[in-house]
């Protein structure tokens, strides 16, 4: 077991990913603290996904350490990686919920796999609770996936991210395809459910509303490493050219005149 600092979560140390003989991660460190949320940023093709994925151990790294709740996985047999896998939710691109279950039974899938409520009230009641703290309306449970808006759908996807309780809490493009409104009340809803449930959240986004309101740091990812982590504001005044294109664009450049209280251009 890797020594870590009680405030660090999970921790990615050396990692280096691969797909043939293209390494889409090489050295890549990554700490995040708990009970804090980081926005994870980059280009098309920096390896997100990739990244988050291999946070959640549902990709082995070709080389490096990746250390959860104090605990290094490398040196972990099946059973304690089972374990540590109840720890994480994840909110998949695209909700990735079953379209053949109702929201309800979606929610009931990680509780029936990894609890010994396998059926009955105390299942659903659970089930439901999920459901209502990820802010859809009771009588969405009973619906299919193909019924709900697509802000629905995230949530149903969120609520079921929600069901073991889980300490880590990892979101790939959670407002993608939403209204601003709509992406809005997502953001104040995974704010809320931070700071009442104590959770750290990692999001990979493009949003900039997400990046600079709804996050307290950001990690960039750059030249197959984090280049840079800090608030969206530190990240702005730096200087690497992919930091500059990125955090001084025009659109960038006008959230972070609102962010330091400064009116935007007309």
């Amino acid at each position: 077991m890797s020594e870590v600092s009680p405030d660090v979560i999970a921790r990615l140390t050396g990692v280096r990913n691969c797909f043939g003989g293209d390494c889409i991660h090489d050295g890549l460190d990554l700490a995040l603290l708990s009970g804090r949320i980081t926005a994870l940023v980059g280009g098309s093709g920096s390896g997100k996904t990739v990244l988050l994925r291999t946070l959640s151990m549902l990709r082995e790294p070709d080389a490096g350490s990746v250390t959860l709740f104090g605990v290094d996985v490398g040196r972990c047999d099946e059973g304690r990686r089972r374990e540590l896998r109840r720890g994480i939710g994840f909110l998949f691109q695209g909700g990735a919920l079953f379209t053949a279950l109702t929201v309800l039974e979606n929610v009931m899938l990680p509780l029936r796999e990894h609890t010994r409520l396998k059926k009955g009230g105390w299942l659903e009641d659970l089930a439901m609770s999920k459901v209502l703290m990820a802010g859809l309306p009771g009588e969405s449970a009973g619906k299919y996936p193909a019924q709900l808006s697509g802000g629905m759908v995230k949530r149903a996807a969120l609520a079921r991210a929600l069901a073991l309780d889980p300490r880590l809490l990892i979101l790939d493009e959670p407002t993608s395809g939403l209204d601003p409104i709509a992406a809005a009340g997502f953001d104040s809803l995974i704010r809320e459910l931070t700071d009442t449930l104590g959770l750290t959240v990692i999001q990979a986004t493009h949003d900039l509303d997400s990046i600079w309101r709804g996050s307290d740091q950001v990690a960039f990812l750059a030249r197959r490493r984090v280049l840079a982590t800090g608030p969206a504001a530190e990240l702005a005044r730096r200087d690497e050219p992919e930091l500059v294109a990125y955090f001084r664009g025009a659109r960038s450049a006008e959230y972070a005149k609102l962010h330091a209280g400064l009116p935007p251009d007309n």
